[in-house]
């Protein structure tokens, strides 16, 4: 198998459990092939202290910005200026996450959906990706999606966990789709397992969502519970045992449509 050169396409590096060793965790990811990652912008807080690191690691790190539906109650006229700043610099290469998630409702559906439209809206504005989270909101998202997806430069669907289904749906719509941990947990799993061999290798991407979603079958097993971006191999694994296709071609692939998704060369 070739040295590895991996793209993590979702990492939430700006997370406290990281705060005591953040540098560490950026030399064990380049130790096991992952030398580039984008770290998550999930508010208006966390997608400042993102560009922070980006600007701190230029060769290894880039970000994106927006707020997560959770937070979606929290978006202020303010913060949407700040926000929007942001999402203009260089460094920034997808506006999110955005989108939709009914499981938590943290944020009422309609904060959730004014927060999504005026995402979309950014994006389209200033011509980048957009970096999607779905989760029990599959209709009201795609039909929110729909009336923008024409004018989007590109869109990931991250940390897709979905159904067969559900994957089609998306790659009619010209999604990338995300492939994070979740496909290594073999007791809720199986749905993505099955989901994955419908995906046509341009339209696939990898990532951690690191600290959340370490994959299961690590072996040996940390001590510790907090996912890093040295695992995302682990998923990259499993990737290419429920696809049928080799390490190496897969890995080629994933950073290659990162590459081009994201225009980071």
């Amino acid at each position: 198998m070739a040295a590895l050169e991996l793209i993590d396409i979702g990492l939430n590096l700006t997370h406290d459990s990281f705060d005591v060793d953040r540098d560490t965790v950026l030399t064990r990811a380049a130790a096991a092939g992952v030398k580039r990652m984008i770290i998550t912008g999930s508010d208006v807080v966390h997608s400042q202290a993102a560009l922070t690191l980006v600007k701190h690691h230029p060769d290894k790190l880039r970000s994106t910005a927006g707020v997560h539906p959770h937070h979606a109650k929290d978006l202020t006229s303010a913060g949407r200026a700040i926000l929007l700043e942001l999402m203009q610099q260089p460094e920034i290469l997808a506006v999110g996450e955005c989108g939709l998630d009914y499981f938590r409702n943290f944020s009422t559906h309609i904060d959730q959906e004014n927060a999504f439209r005026w995402q979309l809206e950014c994006a389209v504005k200033i011509g980048k990706p957009v970096f999607l989270h779905e989760r029990d909101a599959h209709e009201a998202f795609v039909s929110i999606l729909s009336d923008y997806r024409s004018q989007l430069k590109g869109a990931v669907a991250h940390c897709f966990t979905g159904t067969s289904d559900q994957v089609k749906k998306y790659l009619d719509m010209d999604l990338y789709i995300g492939i994070t941990g979740w496909i290594c947990d073999e007791r809720r799993g199986q749905s993505l397992r099955d989901a994955v061999r419908y995906i046509p290798l341009e339209r696939l991407l990898i990532e951690t969502d690191a600290p959340y979603l370490i994959p299961r079958n690590l072996k040996p097993k940390p001590a510790a519970r907090r996912n890093e971006p040295m695992y995302l191999p682990a998923v990259l694994n499993q990737l290419a045992m429920c696809r049928d296709e080799s390490i190496d071609v897969l890995a080629v692939a994933t950073t290659a449509n990162a590459e081009r998704l994201f225009g980071w060369h």
